[in-house]
């Protein structure tokens, strides 16, 4: 694995390339350009706003900054998984054809959607100054929250890109599992209002823990909002249970991919 790190950093400018060239891509004939990463969260956060202070009425203070502090992050690790997945399959002509560490086409998706996110959160900080949010030292954890979600989203990328190469139904699968995944993700409410603990077929069940232990993304969401939005302290416990289920996933990630990349060229 150190062998194809050292060759994964010697490739960091074709890295550089398709990152570029995702960009250029994805922006291409489009009238406003870059300026969608920033409208299309404004667009979610308005339709959440009406939606859970006008017809059902929230007591969540400033709420488009509530939503925006976990939306951007969300659609950050969602963007980047299903474009990853099928990051492998969709450049087959490349994998015939020239030999390069394939682990860089998952990646760049990663990277590339990571631009986006820095440029929406030009919006955040506009939201932010609009609503007079009070910002605190804990921002400074800022760069380590995103370093954690860069590693998580690169190992379900780098597994899912591997698994959708001998199984093409992965990528409509990860389309409805992502939504679900949404829906248990705590964007657009807050973790606060689970129930401590829930009795289901009559057993008790410590929900808010469960949440937290099952869904890493419910881990990020939270300390992006303690952060951005409370100005509080993270959840040390379950920000380090993260830390170590992200570095695990890209671990176990990484090495999927480098042992099966060697039949990629025959299967796509």
């Amino acid at each position: 694995m150190r062998a194809r790190l050292v060759e994964l950093f010697q490739y960091r400018e074709l890295l550089y390339n398709l990152v570029v060239r995702d960009l250029k891509v994805r922006y291409k004939n489009s009238v406003l350009g870059v300026a969608w990463s920033l409208l299309n969260p404004l667009s979610m956060t308005l339709v959440f706003t009406v939606v859970f202070t006008v017809m059902q009425k929230s007591d969540i203070e400033s709420y488009p900054v509530f939503i925006l502090c976990a939306l951007l992050p969300w659609d950050f690790f969602r963007a980047s998984v299903t474009g990853a997945t099928g990051s492998i399959v969709g450049n087959a002509h490349l994998i015939k054809k020239v030999y390069f560490p394939r682990e860089v086409l998952p990646i760049s998706i990663v990277l590339s959607n990571l631009v986006n996110f820095l440029l929406a959160l030009i919006v955040l900080s506009g939201m932010i100054a609009i609503f007079r949010i009070r910002l605190t030292t804990w921002l400074l954890y800022l760069p380590l929250l995103i370093l954690i979600q860069i590693a998580f989203s690169s190992g379900i990328a780098l597994i899912l890109s591997t698994v959708n190469v001998f199984y093409r139904d992965t990528q409509h699968i990860m389309d409805v599992l992502i939504l679900a995944w949404f829906f248990v993700t705590p964007v657009f409410w807050n973790h606060q209002d689970l129930p401590q603990i829930a009795t289901f077929l009559g057993v008790d069940w410590p929900v808010q823990r469960l949440t937290f232990i099952l869904n890493p993304m419910a881990s990020l969401i939270s300390a992006y909002r303690d952060i951005l939005y409370f100005g509080r302290r993270i959840d040390i416990y379950f920000l380090s249970r993260t830390v170590v289920t992200a570095v695990a996933v890209l671990v176990i990630g990484y090495w999927l991919f480098t042992r099966y990349s060697k039949v990629f060229g025959e299967e796509v």
